[in-house]
């Protein structure tokens, strides 16, 4: 079941590079953005979604890989940003050959940029579709176990998502305990799903919901309230978690919010970035999407890396906790949102990397 992102302004242009072709197998217009390699071969996930327009996935595609470079440097990574957006018309629905076409086309598209971009799974694919972009380019990572790949990421997204909502938790409760606390999914997907399981099975009060009507099943499952899609943060929470596609926090929707902080794994969930004062200014902390959401591309990268064990990477996955953490304090201390405190650790990153790319060049 597909449903269509609304269209939003074009975000600034601060590119390295940008690629926008209509597959010849498939027909679908594919955006793949670069916004930066100054951390190394920038890495970010390929998007299957519908959209009004063209130019809403073009703009789509900017403001993620715009994100991944935060996300990529907040965490530590040697990776820049970047994110492809295979865009689908209103009505579409693929079949199973030209669904193979469009990875197929994507496997092209990202193969143009001669490695200084690696793709994997995101909201649309699946880690099959990483195996079909293999064919045509080995810049792709996140494979299926069973091809010896690294897998499915969303677990490890959960992971840390998981824990940024304990450090949340902590600041605006003084516990990091879930037991009691009252807490709204707005996103039943693959992240937000196995949160919502987790966060059931230890003691939460949990509000679901989803635009897909099919995930009331999982909230009869866990017992949660079901709020009516577009209405679930008027429900008194905790913590709001938006884990669904980004935009969601209009103007409107922060006015309305009756949470004492938001913490999810959705991308760009700030329809503008000044929503992050106008939370600020109401008493609401937020906890900066791209830091909470890094758990999957830091599995990601490592396991294709060789950096460590799964063992190992998951322990740094489930440290993204302490990182939200220091994020609180540096804004704290500093009289500004966590949003600011959380650029401000990427553009040291990007700075010494700049540095460092200057003085072998």
């Amino acid at each position: 079941m597909k449903h269509t992102l609304p269209s939003l302004p074009l975000p600034e242009f601060t590119h390295e590079r940008v690629e926008v072709v209509t597959g010849r197998r498939s027909g679908l217009v594919i955006t793949v953005a670069l916004h930066s390699s100054v951390l190394g071969s920038a890495l970010g996930g390929a998007r299957l979604w519908t959209y009004p327009h063209w130019s809403d996935a073009f703009g789509d595609a900017l403001r993620l890989s715009a994100a991944m470079t935060l996300k990529n440097a907040a965490a530590g990574l040697d990776a820049g940003g970047g994110k492809s957006v295979i865009a689908l018309p209103p009505g579409t629905v693929l079949d199973t050959d030209r669904r193979r076409d469009a990875f197929l086309d994507l496997g092209d598209a990202v193969e143009s940029l001669g490695g200084l971009y690696r793709t994997a799974e995101d909201v649309g694919s699946t880690t099959e579709d990483m195996l079909v972009v293999s064919e045509r380019t080995e810049h792709v990572v996140g494979l299926p176990d069973a091809v010896g790949g690294s897998g499915e990421p969303a677990g490890p997204t959960s992971l840390g998502v998981y824990e940024s909502l304990r450090a949340t938790l902590e600041r605006v409760t003084g516990s990091a305990d879930v037991a009691g606390r009252r807490i709204t999914v707005s996103g039943l997907g693959q992240v937000g799903g196995r949160l919502a399981v987790r966060l059931a099975a230890e003691g939460a009060v949990l509000t679901v919901t989803d635009v897909n009507p099919a995930k009331r099943d999982l909230a009869l499952d866990l017992e949660a309230e079901w709020a009516t899609p577009g209405e679930e943060h008027l429900v008194p929470s905790d913590v709001f978690v938006p884990a669904g596609i980004g935009g969601l926090l209009t103007d409107d929707v922060i006015d309305a919010l009756d949470a004492k902080a938001v913490c999810g794994p959705a991308n760009n969930p700030l329809a503008d970035r000044s929503g992050a004062d106008r939370l600020a200014r109401r008493g609401i902390l937020y906890a900066p999407d791209f830091v909470v959401n890094a758990g999957g591309v830091i599995y990601l990268d490592l396991e294709a890396k060789h950096l460590g064990s799964r063992t190992d990477i998951m322990d740094r996955v489930s440290r993204i906790g302490e990182t939200v953490r220091r994020i609180f304090d540096e804004a704290e201390a500093r009289g500004v949102t966590p949003l600011e405190a959380a650029e401000g650790l990427a553009a040291e990153r990007l700075a010494a990397g700049a540095d460092r790319h200057a003085l072998t060049h």
